[in-house]
């Protein structure tokens, strides 16, 4: 990918990962970032969390000069939008800006995630709260997470083991006002990358302090506790055991419920599309897309089993390829989703709401349509009616209404 394919408004944000460190805390095994947890590479993970956002458009990854086979080695395969690696330096802030240098074809006002690889749990949602910032007037965002343990001052933490734990307890520090930062942070490019140039040979703790010495404000977005740092031996083991299959006399399942509710007004025309079956009508459905408002609230309901957002954040209305798609693309994607995650729609149920047209003729049609979309048997997929008793703009026959769940099973590992 090209460092100039960044038209797609929707995908304007580029992910700047760090992953130039020799992550000696792990122990023996080389650089953490390349070592593998339940069965696929830490970076690997990272990059692939990154790469399913719908609004990140481009990764590029700041490696160690001795790592770039390593690197090609990790990244083999992997469907990411991925920009040639650039070579870190001496410390954590020369990657970061060296990395920055390398996006020099990126508009200055692109919004640039810089993000540690060995942190291969971030989630759709914080990554959203850290764009949501930006688009809100910020200069940067940093999730992070109150502190809520007690702090107490004592001798440094390499003194501390488990055979000689027994340090003096010193002062409590008050913890009020106190949080743990996290990554991704997010800035704009041009100030950011100014703001590590001015600061190159200064020792600083973040990308927030950088920003800070620049003058730059940074907001506080809620952090995630699954966003842990891969650091130590004992954080690579956890990182294993929240990944690998868990067995007991047999695999436990993670099993997901959704719900979808969608809305769509009458407008001009001569038929509606409901889960993707033409039916005769007076009247059409309005919407940017086909307005197929049962399949979208379908498609809701399956992003939200597995926690990824919604439509409007995959295809939003403001991108006119979408003008007028056929709503099964949205619904494939979704399906594709939850395959990205091992994982398996179980069942869906969805429920239409209006006066008219009457549904029960095409039910049996919407069901196998639904059934084809999302390799499911028919008896797994339930398409039924009601009205609201002429209540609401519903019973006015002014729209459509539909709402729908969704039982996703996820039970396999991803790489």
């Amino acid at each position: 990918m090209s460092m100039q394919a960044q038209s797609d408004p929707a995908r304007d944000a580029v992910a700047l990962v760090v992953a130039a460190g020799r992550g000696t805390r792990a122990g023996p095994g080389g650089p953490k970032q390349y070592r593998a947890v339940a069965g696929a590479q830490v970076l690997r993970r990272t990059l692939a969390a990154l790469a399913a956002h719908p609004r990140i458009g481009a990764i590029l990854t700041v490696i160690h000069e001795d790592d770039m086979d390593a690197y090609a080695a990790c990244v083999a395969g992997l469907d990411a939008p991925l920009l040639p690696p650039a070579i870190g330096g001496a410390e954590r802030q020369d990657s970061v800006r060296r990395g920055l240098e390398a996006l020099e074809g990126f508009p200055a006002d692109a919004p640039v995630l810089i993000h540690d690889a060995a942190r291969p749990f971030v989630s759709p949602l914080l990554i959203d709260g850290a764009l949501d910032a930006l688009a809100e007037g910020w200069d940067g965002a940093c999730p992070a997470l109150a502190v809520a343990d007690t702090l107490r001052r004592g001798a440094a933490a390499s003194h501390l083991s488990a055979r000689a734990a027994h340090l003096s307890a010193g002062d409590i520090i008050p913890r009020d006002g106190l949080w743990r930062a996290q990554t991704p942070q997010a800035f704009r490019l041009g100030p950011i990358r100014a703001a590590h140039a001015a600061s190159a040979g200064r020792a600083l703790t973040d990308d927030v302090a950088v920003a800070a010495a620049w003058g730059l404000r940074t907001a506080l977005t809620a952090g995630d506790p699954a966003n842990f740092k891969l650091t130590t031996p004992e954080d690579l083991a956890r990182a294993e055991a929240l990944l690998a299959p868990q067995t007991s006399s047999e695999t436990q399942m993670d099993i997901r419920f959704g719900t979808g509710f969608d809305v769509h007004a009458f407008a001009e025309g001569d038929h509606v599309t409901l889960c993707g079956v033409k039916i005769p009508h007076p009247r059409a459905l309005s919407g940017h897309s086909d307005a197929d408002v049962a399949m979208h609230a379908l498609t809701d309901a399956i992003f939200g089993a597995i926690a990824e957002g919604d439509i409007g954040r995959w295809f939003p209305p403001s991108d006119m390829q979408w003008k007028g798609a056929a709503s099964d693309i949205f619904l494939r994607k979704a399906a594709e989703r939850v395959a990205a995650r091992g994982g398996r729609i179980q069942n869906v149920d969805v429920t239409i709401i209006c006066e008219r047209p009457k549904i029960g003729p095409h039910a049996e049609a919407m069901r196998a349509t639904l059934a084809e979309i999302l390799d499911l048997h028919l008896d797994r997929v339930s398409v039924k009616a009601t009205t609201s008793e002429k209540l609401g703009f519903t019973g006015r026959a002014e729209g459509i209404a539909a709402q729908a769940a969704a039982c996703v099973i996820l039970d396999g590992d991803f790489a």
